[in-house]
Formats: structure tokens, sequence, C-alpha cells
């Protein structure tokens, strides 16, 4: 397996690629079938569901825009896989072209430790956090909105922006005490 590359093929006109990456696949589809919807202005497309990709269809695969890790804090699985994933993205994909879309943040059953482990994550990717909820209508279609706000940004459809500006100033920062907080 290659380590996919950002700026290895050349972008679509008015097009823009965005790739979610989910172990269980639960939202997955219904924030792709959102993001389409949504989108009237330029063609989206959304690619495949994990890493890594195959080989055999390279050539012909698009430029992927954005890399969106989308990690379920009720599931310990969903945050290794997304781990596990990171190896087969090339550096130049942490210039602005990932970002973290964590559910289910307001559970109580979650464990706080959870969402610091993916905070401490995206921060040391210098990556944005987005919380999303995936029960609702409005959450996904609240979702949807954002990631399409940053793949137009990251994609080269927003004059006078980057996706490595935009990563600057949206990145998910840890506070330099958080292993000490208490959550109570």
């Amino acid at each position: 397996m290659s380590l996919l590359k950002p700026f290895s093929k050349l972008p679509g006109l008015n097009t823009a690629n965005i790739m979610l990456v989910e172990n269980e696949e639960q939202f997955q589809q219904k924030l792709a079938d959102t993001v389409v919807l949504q989108e009237k202005t330029v063609n989206v497309n959304v690619l495949a569901r994990s890493l890594p990709l195959p080989v055999e269809n390279e050539e012909s695969r698009p430029r992927i825009d954005l890399v969106v890790f989308i990690i379920h804090l009720t599931s310990e699985l969903s945050f290794q896989s997304a781990e596990t994933s990171l190896k087969y993205l090339d550096p130049g994909y942490f210039q602005g072209k990932v970002c973290f879309l964590v559910t289910n943040a307001r559970n109580v059953s979650v464990p706080p430790e959870r969402l610091v482990s993916v905070r401490k994550l995206a921060a040391s990717l210098h990556c944005p956090l987005l919380c999303a909820e995936d029960q609702t209508t409005e959450g996904v279609t609240t979702a949807a909105h954002r990631l399409l706000a940053i793949l137009k940004v990251a994609a080269g459809l927003v004059p006078m922006a980057t996706g490595l500006y935009l990563s600057t100033l949206t990145r998910c920062t840890v506070p330099s005490d958080i292993d000490q907080q208490n959550f109570e």
C-alpha cells in the first residue's frame, strides 16, 4: 500500500472530493448523502470509506481534497482505527487537508479521557476537531455545512484562502493543564 498524497493529481474544475473515514459506517452514509445534497454550486464527490486505498485504481482516482476521520467516542475501536489509518497519509495532508469529526461527545457514558485523547491527537497533527450530533437530522446537516466550508477552502474554491491558513485558524489546541483537569 502506498501513501495517499495530496498534490499528486491536478484538481478538477469546480469539483471538491472528500473522503470520510469511519470504522463502523453508521454515520458515514447519512453524512455523505447530506454533504452531496447541501452543495449546489460545486460538484462534491464522496470517495472511499477507509484507508489504505487499493493500489489498482490509483491512476484513475481523483485528487482527494479533504480527509475526515469520523470518531465515535462511545467506541474505542473507532479511535484506534483512525490512529491506524493516519499512517497511510502523506505528511502533506496535515497542511489543511485533514480534520477530525467526533460524535457522542455529550454522552455521559463516554469516559472523559477518550475525548482528551482525541483532542491531543488533533492538536499534535495541527488539525481541526469538530463535534457533531449523529442522532438528529439537524445535527447531520450542521456537520455537513461545517465540512463543506472546510472542503471548499481545502479544494481551492475560496479565493484568497488556503487549507493551511484555515487550519491555523481552526486547529485544535490542548491546554497545558488538560491532564490535571477535574471533570466533576
